[in-house]
């Protein structure tokens, strides 16, 4: 039951967030009437983030109030959505220094916000509306520089940092717990038809600009340096540089993607081809 603010109890995330927005409220006069409109007059996480996405994505034909309703549906109708957009949060929280707590990154952080309007598109897309899960996804490209294909399967705990430049092919599969920086493309080699893009498995981390094209596996726990190309498959917890992208040594961490080193080894342990 909600207490006398219409806050739900249970749910840390959505607590903070609130807590964070009563703080910024107080110290940022000019924002108040946003941080009540937006976060303080809802009573769930879903909530606000259908009223804000919404914002964020209508058009002239498509209103906000329609938009809001399909995420709502969405929302209630699967409570996995809701536990991966509290794991995205956290991610973003526990990786990414800027992110100062949890009510920056769910206000103004793009790739947050085109990670959960793909989650919405990817919904609507296995119901088989395939045209309303591509008008979503067209509009969070258009207003975030992010391009996820609704087909796309991505696990919880992704980080998109920065986002810009993002593309992510329609039989990608991302899994769980996975760091992309900006400019990152999942890709197809042009081509292949069919099941066609990367298969990116949990712990992975790809930095800034990297290119990783066609049906290829990299493998849990490996690192992929920015700027690479990689077109071949990914041996897990090896980290793999340049163009075209080579295998340079082991990770030295179970899970690149929760720990962001960027870091090559110190040592070249392994310089033949991937």
């Amino acid at each position: 039951m909600a207490d006398a603010s219409g806050h739900l109890p249970g749910d840390p995330i959505w607590t903070a967030i609130r807590a964070e927005a009563w703080s910024e409220e107080e110290r940022e006069p000019l924002l108040r009437k946003y941080l009540k409109e937006t976060i303080l007059k809802s009573k769930r996480l879903e909530d606000a983030l259908s009223l804000h996405l919404a914002a964020k994505l209508a058009t002239e034909s498509v209103y906000p109030m329609i938009l809001q309703a399909l995420f709502d549906h969405v929302w209630k109708e699967s409570s996995e959505i809701g536990r991966a957009i509290r794991a995205d949060l956290q991610a973003i929280r526990d990786r990414d220094p800027a992110s100062r707590g949890f009510l920056m990154p769910f206000l103004y952080f793009k790739g947050f916000h085109a990670l959960q309007a793909y989650r919405v598109a990817h919904w609507y897309w296995n119901q088989g509306r395939q045209l309303l899960a591509a008008h979503i996804q067209s509009r969070a490209s258009e207003m975030f520089a992010v391009d996820i294909h609704p087909a796309a399967q991505i696990g919880a705990g992704i980080l998109i940092d920065h986002g810009t430049g993002i593309v992510i092919g329609e039989t990608t599969v991302i899994e769980d717990n996975v760091s992309l920086l900006h400019e990152v493309t999942l890709g197809g080699t042009g081509k292949e038809l069919g099941d066609r893009h990367p298969k990116v498995r949990q712990g992975v981390l790809i930095g800034a600009g990297a290119k990783v094209l066609g049906n290829i596996e990299i493998g849990a726990g490996a690192k992929i340096g920015a700027g690479s190309v990689v077109l071949d498959a990914v041996p897990a917890h090896r980290t793999v540089a340049g163009v075209p992208a080579r295998v340079v040594g082991r990770t030295e961490e179970e899970s690149p993607a929760l720990d962001m080193n960027q870091q090559f080894p110190h040592t070249q342990t392994e310089g033949s081809g991937i």
